[in-house]
């Protein structure tokens, strides 16, 4: 990732074309209510028209929603933080994620884009349907109820002060990976990833990032 300074409060221009720039935009309530919506009506449809036994429901959903954690690390680790060479690369990323970075707190940047998140939840759909057939019905909805609850702790660790109480870890956790080191602490919504494929970070290194303003006092 581009080293940058990081800017608590600003935000930056992507696009100079007007339409291009409002997509890049969004409201982090917008995907979320409507994926949590979308889960609601296909759970619903699931039990109503589907033939599988409402306990394998259930347990298929919780599985979707595990399984997005994995895809959230990997995705996080591995795309958005690819090991960028050229300018165009480099440029590619910062477009992706690196804005992000330098502005972590510009809140109409805190969720994916609509439209780019509707394309790749189709191309998981479509994965799912072609491998599991008629249980992607149970596992989907939970798919993208975890992708729901991550946008919510995403927005949450950036937008709001962390809570007095054990909850606090996240905001912890998701701050060491923007003003420690950003090649660790990839996962957000479930750290239990970092622990397993060794990417916590070094507890014994500063955690106060000379390139950034107005640190969280919490990551001290």
């Amino acid at each position: 990732m581009k080293d940058f300074k990081i800017d608590n409060q600003g935000t930056a221009t992507l696009f100079k074309n007007p339409v291009l720039e409002k997509l890049t935009r969004t409201h982090f309530a917008t995907p979320v209510i409507f994926y949590l919506a979308l889960a609601a009506v296909i759970l619903c449809y699931t039990f109503i028209f589907m033939q599988i036994h409402p306990g394998i429901v259930i347990l298929l959903f919780i599985l979707g929603a595990f399984s997005f954690t994995l895809v959230e690390y990997m995705i996080h680790r591995f795309i958005f933080h690819f090991n960028a060479k050229t300018q165009k690369q480099q440029e590619l990323q910062y477009h992706m994620h690196g804005v992000h970075h330098e502005f972590p707190r510009d809140k109409d940047r805190l969720v994916m884009p609509p439209l780019l998140s509707a394309i790749i939840a189709v191309l998981f759909y479509t994965v799912f349907i072609l491998t599991m057939e008629d249980y992607t019905y149970a596992f989907f909805p939970g798919f993208i109820s975890g992708y729901s609850f991550y946008l919510l702790i995403h927005y949450a660790v950036h937008a709001k002060k962390p809570p007095a109480n054990f909850l606090k870890y996240w905001w912890k956790h998701h701050s060491l990976h923007h003003y420690q080191s950003d090649h660790t602490a990839f996962s957000v919504s479930m750290p239990l990833w970092d622990h397993l494929f060794g990417t916590m970070p070094n507890k014994k290194k500063n955690y106060r990032n000379p390139q950034s303003e107005k640190l969280p006092d919490y990551i001290a």
